[in-house]
């Protein structure tokens, strides 16, 4: 998935704004006839985890993800990714990530260490399912 410097600024606010708890959102884009993916805008959403799990867990609920969805088709785009945080975490999908993913997304993860956000990475379910395989920087 490629994301532009403004979309990266954008997840790194919405991280630290959200610190101490998980931020999350939808990532709406193009995808090519080769299947490469890029980024055209974020739909913030609020993590709809019960409040004592926010900051190690989100939840995108259905309403929200049916107006990601509907919101993407009147633009002509697709939902093609999921960003959310890592409060004081490394940006590496944890066992939480892993069981929750759904195959034909893409995920960003961003590191947020004592209020600042850190490293931005990028990631895909492996085909099988069993694991993430981290995206090249763009």
């Amino acid at each position: 998935m490629k994301l532009a410097d403004e979309l990266k600024s954008a997840i790194r606010k919405e991280g630290e704004a959200a610190y101490p708890n998980e931020c999350c959102g939808v990532v709406l884009g193009e995808i090519s006839g080769r299947g490469d993916c890029v980024a055209v805008r974020l739909l913030p959403v609020p993590n709809a985890r019960d409040g004592s799990e926010t900051w190690h867990r989100y939840e995108i609920a259905p309403e929200d993800f049916l107006r990601a969805e509907r919101e993407a088709r009147s633009l002509g785009l697709d939902i093609i990714g999921i960003y959310h945080s890592h409060p004081d975490h490394p940006a590496v999908p944890s066992e939480f990530d892993l069981k929750t993913a759904l195959p034909w997304y893409f995920y960003a993860i961003v590191s947020v260490a004592d209020g600042r956000a850190a490293e931005l990475t990028n990631w895909k379910l492996a085909d099988d399912g069993s694991r993430f395989v981290r995206e090249a920087e763009n």
